[in-house]
């Protein structure tokens, strides 16, 4: 929002500099981002009177003139405007002043005659593009001022940072209510009667709203007589100053009260209404409209649109339509002022990529009772400017009339919240200052009334939001909350959000990375990774065409981030994402089912440069060991992993079961899709359920049990077996034994010798530890034990040992 300081001031009485200004805002969250100022440029202009003029003796489109521009004495220049004439007041560019395009002016001699300065067009001063002519100040101006001075121009503008809730501030009114807050000014609107036309009969325009949750309210009224033509030289510089090219009196009058009021307009020109009416309605699937920029659009059902009783004459909210547009034949004006619901707005403005400056104040949502104020202001702005008569009658229909929220607030949840005792007046003054009407039921129990212009204030929070920021969030002190935890919850189960801390901080302390990817993917990602289309949700609004859908898994996220860091030029990569996957359910009551979800990437080296085998790179055992260390932290009992009978991007694909139950998948990526990603590597990644995790985790029941005394014993047992005979089955067999000296048993190594390949066979070793809890152990009885192992196996499974 482009916010001139000098029009601010016509509200209240602020003396201060834009720097200051920018920093109070700044504060009370609206941020400063620039100062600007826009007559810069031409802050050594001065205003001239062309005292005599007559044509170039050796030209025939050239002018020799003398003029007044307060030097002492009379200057000749030359100029070739056509329009140049004695007794004009014109802008004058003196010898050394240098033009905002950057052209320095000298001393010169045109065709023999000497020239001191130049007369300039508005181009030349960067106004406007207007180059048929020099511009023509008013007769009232003093030759010798400067012209910045004498238009009073607006010399200085912030730029300032508006946030989506804050729609008020989207107007010099909203920005000058903030600033008579923070600097204890008064506050004033500059009034503009509306005076009707009492001899001419009554005219109203009919209005009918076939939706009224679309439309909330629309009104106008009826101007006759008027003459377009080109707005005066302040208000055009005005806009200028904020960023808005200038068109004609009618046109530029809504954009003014745009910006002054922020209660968006539009002027229609009555003549080419047929029907005589107004009717809000959606368009019909399909249906063609030209814009006012003349581009033709295609509308759907879910586009708002204002038509007469034929057809569409404007997107609502958004343009206005060629087919209504005021030119400078036009006579008599039907004037628009309405509020429309923002969702429709924003729908119709991202879908056809076609954004405004109404558009993007009726997404935010406008100040609801100062819409016909708004229409009786700028009718009242038109007739001065343009003449004509505003006719009696109000073209009016308010089928949702405002409401304004009643907010309970308790002073004491304020201080609890904001972490400072606040003084109850101060809180009072504060409310009040921002538009509450404040009623006091009971010393902690109050009833906040919103103002119309603050649609974001619904809930008490956004009361306590007001109250610290009125304070001052930089006045409240650092100061970290006590930690109070009751005796008669220890024990009980963690909070999702708890459970999903401490998963956090596992990862972290086992050295992965932890990514925090986008919600939103897209339907290509997925149908690469062959994930299915059936519950996918797609985005009606999406912000890019690649982020279209709702994940359904975590794979694609991740994905990108190991393309995002290969390009980088990282050698290892180890991942991990706790986040929301999304799947539609009609029984939920948000259409949408949440599943918390884990995933781990593994690629690429095992180890730094420096340490020993650091060429090796990561592979199955990494990420079962990483999944198996997880289930461990969180006391579950070892995975079994079970060979997935199909994966849509793993191959090989492992199925986790913890006691039976599914709690996920992992494996390697199929080697082309990770192509894709540009993975010249084995790309390994584990996706598991949260929730089932947590399940499992809050059924554990923590047993503890003395530290052993005694050290263990332990022993390497190496079994050939045939590829088919997996270590799981070896690990169940001993295991199965309850041998009560045997503590553990653990795989250690697996290797294929080229002899025993062509018969199929591998090693396998296994490393037995034993411990006694109330001696040490000798060799004999480790033996003994170890040698029941070794014929168990040899007897069960049909090993060598």
């Amino acid at each position: 929002m482009l916010l001139s300081l000098s029009w601010l001031r016509e509200f209240t009485p602020y003396e201060g500099t834009a720097e200051a200004l920018g920093d109070r805002l700044t504060m009370l969250g609206l941020e400063l981002e620039d100062i600007v100022r826009p007559f810069d440029a031409i802050a050594d202009i001065r205003v001239g009177h062309v005292v005599e003029c007559v044509p170039h003796p050796d030209s025939d489109h050239l002018h020799c003139c003398k003029v007044d521009a307060g030097q002492g004495e009379l200057l000749d220049i030359v100029c070739g405007a056509p329009n140049v004439a004695a007794g004009q007041k014109v802008p004058v560019a003196l010898v050394g002043t240098r033009l905002p395009d950057g052209m320095s002016i000298k001393k010169a001699k045109l065709r023999g005659q000497p020239s001191m300065g130049m007369i300039c067009s508005e181009r030349e001063l960067g106004l406007s593009d207007a180059h048929d002519g020099i511009l023509v100040l008013p007769e009232d101006l003093l030759p010798g001022a400067r012209l910045v001075d004498a238009l009073q121009l607006d010399r200085e503008v912030l730029d300032i940072s508006i946030t989506p809730n804050r729609a008020d501030c989207l107007s010099v009114l909203g920005l000058a209510r903030e600033t008579a807050m923070a600097f204890h000014l008064p506050f004033s609107v500059p009034e503009l009667p509306l005076v009707l036309d009492a001899a001419a009969p009554a005219c109203e325009v009919p209005v009918d709203i076939a939706d009224p949750e679309l439309c909330w309210l629309y009104a106008g009224r009826v101007i006759s007589g008027v003459r377009v033509a080109p707005s005066p030289l302040r208000l055009r510089y005005r806009l200028h100053a904020v960023g808005v090219r200038a068109i004609s009196n009618i046109v530029d009058v809504t954009n003014y009260i745009l910006f002054e009021c922020g209660q968006p307009l539009h002027s229609f020109d009555l003549d080419k209404l047929r029907g005589g009416r107004i009717v809000v309605r959606t368009a019909g699937e399909g249906e063609h409209f030209v814009t006012l920029d003349g581009k033709e659009r295609v509308l759907t059902s879910r586009d708002l649109c204002i038509c007469d009783a034929e057809r569409p004459v404007g997107l609502a909210g958004v343009m206005g339509g060629r087919n209504t547009e005021v030119t400078p034949e036009s006579r008599n004006i039907f004037l628009e002022s309405a509020v429309f619901r923002p969702q429709s707005v924003r729908v119709t403005s991202r879908r056809l990529g076609l954004t405004s400056e109404a558009s993007y104040r009726f997404e935010r949502g406008v100040d609801q009772r100062r819409t016909l104020w708004a229409l009786d202001r700028a009718c009242a702005l038109m007739v001065s400017l343009g003449g004509g008569l505003v006719r009696k009658g109000l073209s009016l229909a308010e089928p949702r009339p405002f409401i304004p929220c009643r907010i309970p607030f308790r002073p004491s949840r304020a201080d609890a919240l904001l972490g400072v005792t606040v003084d109850r007046e101060f809180s009072a003054r504060a409310l009040e200052g921002v538009g509450c009407a404040v009623e006091r039921d009971a010393p902690d129990a109050w009833t906040a009334i919103q103002p119309s212009w603050r649609p974001d204030l619904t809930r008490e929070a956004d009361l306590v939001e007001e109250v610290g920021r009125v304070y001052g969030l930089d006045a409240i002190e650092p100061v970290l909350p006590p930690l109070r935890r009751r005796l008669d919850t220890a024990g009980a189960p963690e909070s999702r959000f708890a459970f999903w801390g401490r998963i956090r901080q596992w990862g972290a302390g086992l050295g992965l990375n932890e990514a925090v990817n986008y919600s939103f993917v897209g339907h290509e990602d997925l149908d690469f990774l062959r994930l299915g289309r059936e519950g996918r949700i797609s985005i009606m609004n999406p912000l890019s065409a690649d982020q279209d859908v709702l994940r359904t898994a975590l794979a694609p996220g991740l994905l990108r981030d190991l393309r995002n860091n290969l390009a980088q030029g990282v050698q290892g990569l180890r991942l991990f994402e706790l986040a929301n996957v999304f799947e539609s359910d009609a029984a939920s009551e948000t259409t949408a089912r949440e599943t918390g979800m884990l995933g781990i990437l593994l690629y690429g080296r095992r180890h730094e440069s420096g340490w020993p085998h650091a060429e090796a790179d990561m592979d199955y055992a990494d990420i079962k060991g990483i999944v198996g260390h997880l289930l461990a932290f969180l006391h579950l009992p070892e995975p079994e992993c079970r060979p997935a009978r199909e994966h849509a991007f793993l191959l090989p694909a492992v199925d986790v079961l913890v006691n039976g139950e599914r709690v996920g998948s992992m494996g390697r990526v199929q080697p082309a899709m990770a192509g894709e990603f540009h993975a010249r590597k084995a790309v390994w990644l584990a996706e598991l359920d949260l929730e089932i995790l947590r399940r499992l985790h809050d059924a554990v029941t923590v047993a503890f049990r003395p530290l052993p005394v005694y050290p263990p014993v332990r022993r390497d047992i190496t079994v050939i077996a045939n590829a088919g005979l997996t270590v799981g089955e070896v690990l169940s067999q001993v295991r199965g034994l309850g041998l009560p000296l045997l503590e553990d048993v653990a795989l250690v190594d697996c290797f294929e010798p080229e002899a025993d390949k062509a018969a199929g066979e591998r090693h396998l070793t296994f490393r037995l530890t034993f411990r006694h809890a109330d001696r040490t152990l000798n060799d004999a009885e480790v033996d003994k034990v170890r040698e029941k192992v070794a014929e168990s196996l040899k007897q069960r499974l049909g090993v060598r040992i």
